[in-house]
């Protein structure tokens, strides 16, 4: 490794020092790792969780965490987060990010082309549809989330996928290299990549060979029927039998029972009775294959392009695995819909599964799922129908012969059929032709091969007469690293260096410098005036290449939600920013004294007609940390309180300070106020004997000076940040 071996939270992620020596880089571990969850629960702030693992070292909580002590409980699944930039050097950065909200299973896409390339890829070409899958592409990344496991301290699972023609290579790559998990399902080879049947299931059988030597987690890809079919939810007898298939098929190649996971994936969505669906299949899942593990996808069949309904279906279907079981959640989101993958979404997919799975902790010790009824009834007529299919999968000759007629993915409920299935030639297909048998005396010197391997006579393990093999002996591995001069890894970063190391800004979603933004906007036509008026304006606005990306109709003619996509063409210089200088209180002993001495009094009330309170409240009441507690007496006027009438209660109790709330900002409300207020205590002839001070959502520091008053606080405000400023700027005036 290079020197960079633990990293600094205040610091970026050094991508040229990590790529030095790498050439000498071996994984620190192997192996799968689940999250370690205390039998008793744990404890955290002033709550006691049932259904969740031990804390991070380092990591940052829901936004709601401030308001509870800063905690950030960790769900007990593993949860799942999916990159596809195309450039592995961005995904590094992205994984450190994803790593700080609790996701601990990265999982990589393989770019669109990799699944028909018949030997291994090197260098690290920038990818199309994902990153590709390359030696230098994992022994990086392997590398950084060993220091990202440092730093948040917990063990990360690096994945990606063991498919296509390179699929025992690629095992073995994965073996050598570090991987944790790693998708291989032979089906999908056939089904969704035309991969020769005969060919798929021989190189599946070494692909899980190899993956089971190094301890790598197995996910198979089943849940593609009901994100391809034409009514997902009419497949879900199919999902069960395609799920049989291949736990039935890996535990036959030697992969024991906890390296097998379903990948699971409910098979519908709002607006459809999602519960009447989706639940049943859940259950029946389950049923069948207690002994293995859970992978919980969330459905991408009917997603569309806006992430607010994305996050709602999300919601649903963690509610399910709780009701039921995941030992892992994945987080997907529309980003293909939206054609960027946004790195902020990969964070709002954790948080989905964070605030679902705290907010419904120990769920099923408060519910229960009532079996006898519609629940127990739909989830046995469902394995039902599976094992039926199954049946006649093995009357008409077996799997390939099913696959040949059509069998899978046919949109109608089984056994209906609608003819639409995919059908397989058994003698086609991308590597059809390439099955050689071995001969009698068959031996290969490498370890972790499948099938029959003719020692010769003396010796033990396979690979000693060559000294060890590349998972026996990691020295052996020959690393090669860029191949294109001009398509590497260091051309990219050569032009992202100002954006990374130098003083340049950009906004970004994919990778450093792509300078991507979204603009929202509410335009009052419908949809095709909207459509065009937001290009428009995006343009004006100076955004090169605007693309709208996401379109809610709100009213056929009053108006519609749109979302653009578009690039920024100019940068910031960091040198050129003034940033405010941080307040730094004065010690709470210092203004307790004064407050005490001077007997410190305020005014305070909500003005206008806002009827808003709790805000105000926080800031006044010694429960919720605000100024009584540092001995400050006040005299609350409450609600929708004229300016005028806390201009006369400050004069009649000889308060030195008046605060008022002004949360409902509509036509500049807050500002009005905030001038009134200064021009009343003018008026009064008291402007220069109390201090005004004004908070609310929409308020923000450089209102003070601009309306005329002494102070304003905005969001998160607390009664220390008033009553220092009251204190200091007594000080000032020579009153304190």
């Amino acid at each position: 490794m290079s020197d960079q071996k633990h990293l600094d939270p205040n610091k970026k992620l050094d991508i040229e020092e990590l790529l030095e020596n790498l050439e000498d880089y071996h994984p620190t571990r192997k192996g799968w790792v689940w999250r370690k969850k205390p039998a008793g629960g744990v404890d955290m702030g002033p709550f006691h969780y049932r259904n969740m693992s031990e804390p991070l070292k380092n990591s940052l909580g829901l936004p709601a965490a401030k308001y509870f002590d800063h905690i950030d409980p960790q769900p007990e699944c593993v949860v799942t987060t999916e990159i596809a930039s195309g450039r592995f050097e961005d995904d590094i950065r992205r994984m450190r990010m994803a790593a700080w909200h609790g996701a601990d299973h990265i999982m990589v896409i393989r770019h669109t082309g990799q699944s028909h390339i018949d030997g291994m890829m090197e260098g690290t070409p920038e990818g199309v549809g994902g990153v590709p899958i390359t030696r230098k592409q994992i022994r990086a990344s392997r590398k950084a989330l060993d220091m990202i496991e440092e730093e948040v301290g917990r063990e990360i699972n690096f994945h990606s996928y063991v498919s296509g023609v390179a699929g025992p290579e690629v095992a073995v790559l994965f073996a050598e290299e570090g991987i944790n998990g790693a998708h291989q399902d032979p089906q999908y080879n056939v089904l969704y990549r035309n991969i020769n049947m005969y060919r798929s299931f021989v190189d599946a059988a070494e692909a899980k060979k190899v993956m089971t030597s190094a301890g790598i987690f197995q996910i198979d890809g089943a849940h593609n029927a009901n994100a391809t079919a034409k009514a997902g939810w009419l497949v879900m007898p199919e999902l069960l039998v395609q799920h049989g298939i291949n736990c039935a098929y890996s535990l036959k190649a030697g992969m024991p029972k906890e390296l097998i996971g379903l990948s699971t994936v409910p098979p519908n969505s709002p607006p459809a009775p999602k519960l009447w669906y989706d639940l049943p299949y859940a259950v029946a899942l389950r049923d069948f294959f207690s002994d293995f593990k859970m992978r919980a996808q969330q459905n991408t069949r009917y997603i569309e392009s806006d992430i607010e309904e994305a996050i709602r279906t999300h919601t649903i279907d963690t509610l399910i695995s709780m009701l039921t079981s995941a030992d892992l959640q994945s987080t997907i989101t529309p980003d293909e819909g939206r054609n960027v993958p946004w790195h902020y979404n990969n964070i709002r997919g954790v948080q989905t599964v964070k605030q679902v799975w705290s907010g419904l902790d120990g769920i099923k010790e408060l519910v229960s799922l009532k079996m006898d009824g519609p629940l127990g009834e739909m989830s046995r007529d469902i394995r039902e129908r599976a094992v039926a299919f199954l049946e006649e999968i093995i009357e008409v000759g077996g799997y390939f012969a099913a696959v040949e007629k059509g069998f899978f993915v046919d949109s109608a409920k089984y056994p209906e059929r609608n003819g639409d299935g995919i059908a397989r030639d058994g003698q086609g297909g991308v590597g059809a032709d390439s099955i050689v048998p071995r001969d009698p005396d068959y031996y290969a010197p490498v370890c972790a091969h499948y099938g029959e391997n003719h020692l010769p006579e003396g010796v033990e393990h396979a690979c000693d007469p060559i000294g060890g093999c590349t998972l026996c002996r990691p020295e052996k591995i020959a690393y090669i690293d860029e191949l294109d001069t001009e398509d590497s890894v260091a051309k990219r970063l050569e032009k992202t260096w100002p954006y990374r190391k130098g003083d340049l800004i950009r906004p970004e979603v994919e990778w450093a410098g792509d300078g991507t933004i979204l603009l929202q906007m509410m335009i009052p036509e419908n949809e095709d005036y909207a459509r065009e008026a937001a290009l428009q304006m995006a343009l004006k606005m100076g955004l090169s290449d605007p693309q709208v990306i996401n379109l809610m109709v709100l009213h056929p003619a009053e108006g519609c939600f749109v979302e653009v996509k578009g690039n920024v063409t100019f940068d910031i210089d960091r040198r050129t920013l003034k940033i405010p200088a941080k307040v730094e209180l004065l010690p709470e002993d210092e203004i307790r004294e004064i407050v005490k001495r001077i007997g410190l009094k305020v005014v305070a009330g909500t003005v206008g007609e806002d009827e808003h309170s709790v805000g105000l409240r926080e800031i006044l009441d010694i429960k919720h940390g605000g100024i009584e507690k540092y001995g400050v007496k006040y005299t609350y006027l409450g609600t929708s309180v004229p300016v005028s009438k806390l201009v006369d209660a400050a004069i009649e109790t000889g308060a030195h300070a008046i605060l008022i709330s002004t949360i409902i900002s509509h036509n500049d409300v807050h500002r009005t106020q905030m001038r009134k207020l200064a021009e009343l205590t003018r008026e009064k002839g008291i402007r220069d004997r109390v201090i005004l001070i004004a908070g609310g959502t929409q308020v923000n520091p450089d209102m003070a000076a601009e309306t005329g008053i002494d102070a304003t606080f905005g969001r998160g405000t607390k009664g220390i940040h008033v009553v220092d400023a009251i204190v200091k700027i007594l000080k000032a005036r020579g009153l304190a």
